[in-house]
């Protein structure tokens, strides 16, 4: 036991920190924006364009632009009303100066800037400011162009006027910046991701035009967005490859200043596709609006098919996961006085909410049921073919559990599994083949390294409900061995790996093996890749001969530029590895599966919806979207064996 009196001791008055300004933004950025990791520094770049969205929700702006300069730095324009730049009475400093250097200070308080905001916590664009090496606002406003310099977060001098106003010149405001180097572990933005997020803003804000440009290469690449149809357009743009069922029903309603609009439309897809948003930020832990969408749907298809006479029992019913099998729903709610969990806003609490989403989406299904007869029955029919189905993924689930539970190992016969039983310790190759399998278990270290050779290509489960799914030995294998469950039963806590990795040959049968597990993990354990388990080894493409030296090479680029090095000497050889196989263990445990040496590439979802249409598209049943992108990508293809 510590003598207390030793802790009293070291406990005194000046070990408490008192952090002052932005400082503790800086100390500790992920309370704040997240992390310091790519999402974080996106969430950076989405700050402060959520302000510029805020003015275009109250009716001030129609055009945002955002820029990533050549340099990296991020330039965001919008043409709103521009930051009030007078005294302001509190700080006695300029408001500009205030809103940039004061956490919670913002027009969106109550006093009267803002109806509708995202930015409710006046926490974003000082964060940034705390978090970039410099930042420079132009304001735009009261006939002056306006300008103030800060770098981390301080003041470079007080605001100045630049210049009066031309004709030419459009009111607003510019905030451009640059993320600190010594805080983000990478600090260069990526355009898609960008572009994602900036899509997502444009459907969710009628009629506002956002405009993208990336001045990195030359020439910049470049991408507007203007959409009129709101989420409508929304649900038809993430459908656009899929068999639809019938046209997207939509209903926008305001009640008691809360804003509704959703649309959602079934496909012939077995998964659901819900995206859930408050003030156009995305909720991707959902919350109240989520929940009563979910509860309004179950209640009026069970309200429909009774009184339709399609459901015979008078007790029986469908859950929520049997209508919602196929939809594809976009949920957007516009609250004065939003509610999040945290400063990230991952999911809205306001209780009010629930009800005026419930109650929207019942009356406009319903009634909209009543008009498309034929389209109700399409609707019902497919949550009767879901019930039935998952009903028996529910038995062949409980088979799997009941069987894994009788074995005295409750873990698959071809695992080759490690001594430690520490998860933070332990790693499982899933490997392709018995014969890469093998020379992996001679290869491995046994203490913390698991192997799970793969025969065959496991299941498509894009084509597949759950009960077909479960019956498939290569799936029962992995679900057994990893011990967290699938699908609404996953559970991280029984997790008995902390690093699932996926090693294919790199071919491309290998890569076809690499999708069907990566489309498999992200439908049925996505708390997996969320949660950073899982990842994806990368072998050696070639082994590089020069003299006595040996060099392995892991893309087209690295060997050329060796053989380039070598050019000089006689005796260059090249050896193209295909397979696993090819390797003897000590290779492959010196190139791909010593810690010390190794290649990893650890999976993420930066974009829920773009995954999901990026695998609809690999995957799913519609040949023409697949066919179009192969054709699109074949001359990036290089050493394609087959």
């Amino acid at each position: 036991m510590t003598d207390s009196t030793t802790l009293t001791s070291d406990y005194t008055a000046a070990s408490i920190q008192v952090l002052e300004g932005l400082e503790a933004v800086r100390r500790r950025p992920g309370m704040y924006v997240g992390g310091t990791d790519l999402k974080a520094l996106h969430h950076m770049v989405f700050e402060v364009v959520d302000n510029a969205v805020d003015e275009a929700m109250a009716g001030e702006c129609d055009h945002i632009e955002v820029t990533v300069l050549a340099d990296g730095a991020i330039s965001v324009r919008d043409n709103g009303r521009g930051i009030p730049v007078e005294t302001h009475p509190a700080t006695g400093r300029s408001t500009l100066e205030t809103v940039m250097t004061k956490l919670h200070a913002g027009g969106k308080f109550g006093g009267g800037g803002y109806k509708v905001s995202g930015g409710l916590h006046g926490v974003g664009v000082s964060a940034v400011n705390a978090l970039s090496s410099f930042l420079e606002a132009d304001v735009y406003r009261d006939g002056h162009l306006w300008r103030q310099r800060f770098e981390r977060g301080i003041p470079i001098g007080d605001i100045e006027c630049v210049r009066p106003l031309t004709a030419d010149d459009e009111r607003g405001t510019r905030i451009t910046y640059a993320a600190d180097p010594t805080i983000f572990e990478d600090a260069d933005v990526r355009y898609d991701a960008l572009r994602h997020r900036l899509r997502e803003m444009a459907f969710l804000t009628r009629g506002l035009t956002v405009r993208l440009r990336d001045e990195r290469q030359s020439p910049a690449l470049e991408t507007t967005f203007c959409f009129e149809g709101g989420v409508r357009s929304f649900v038809q743009y993430l459908n656009r490859e899929r068999v639809t069922l019938h046209p997207a029903v939509h209903v926008e309603r305001e009640v008691e200043g809360t804003q509704v609009e959703v649309a959602w439309q079934y496909t012939d897809a077995f998964v659901e596709n819900t995206y859930s948003f408050a003030n156009t930020i995305v909720t991707p832990d959902g919350g109240v609006h989520l929940t009563g969408f979910r509860a309004a749907l179950t209640r009026v298809i069970n309200d429909y098919a009774r009184k339709a006479g399609l459901i015979k029992d008078a007790d029986a019913s469908f859950s929520g996961d049997d209508t919602r099998e196929g939809i594809t729903a976009i949920i957007s709610v516009k609250v004065p006085d939003p509610q999040f969990e945290s400063q990230t806003k991952v999911k809205l609490l306001n209780a009010d909410v629930r009800q005026h989403v419930e109650n929207a989406v019942a009356d406009a299904f319903a009634g909209w049921l009543s008009e498309n007869p034929r389209e109700g029955r399409v609707i019902v029919e497919k949550c009767l073919t879901a019930a039935r189905a998952r009903s028996a993924a529910r038995q062949a689930r409980d088979l799997v559990i009941r069987k894994s539970a009788l074995e005295s190992s409750a873990l698959p016969g071809k695992l080759a599994d490690c001594v430690t039983r520490k998860p933070e310790n332990a790693e499982v190759y899933i490997v392709e083949g018995d014969s890469a399998g093998g020379t992996a278990k001679q290869g491995r270290d046994r203490q913390f390294q698991a192997i799970l050779p793969l025969r065959g290509k496991i299941l498509n489960v894009e084509k597949a409900r759950l009960d077909k799914i479960l019956h498939n030995n290569e799936i029962r294998a992995l679900v057994q061995a990893l011990g967290i469950g699938i699908g609404d039963d996953v559970d991280l806590s029984h997790l008995r790996y902390g690093r699932v990795i996926i090693m294919t040959d790199a071919d491309v049968d290998g890569s076809h093996i690499r999708t069907l597990l990566l489309t498999f993990f992200y439908r049925y354990m996505p708390q997996l890749i969320e949660a950073g388990h899982l990842h994806v080894a990368q072998p050696p493409l070639y082994l590089v001969k020069a003299g006595k030296t040996k060099t392995y090479a892991y893309s087209e680029g690295q060997k050329e530029a060796l053989v380039a090095a070598a050019a000089e000497r006689t005796n260059v050889s090249i050896q193209r590895y295909k397979g696993l196989g090819e390797m003897n263990a000590s290779q492959l445990w010196e190139t791909t599966m010593d810690p010390v040496n190794r290649q990893l590439l650890r999976v993420s979802i930066d974009d829920a919806a773009a995954a999901d249409l990026t695998f609809e598209m690999l995957m799913g049943s519609e040949v023409s979207p697949r066919r179009r992108f192969i054709l699109t990508h074949a001359s990036a293809v290089r050493n394609l064996d087959i």
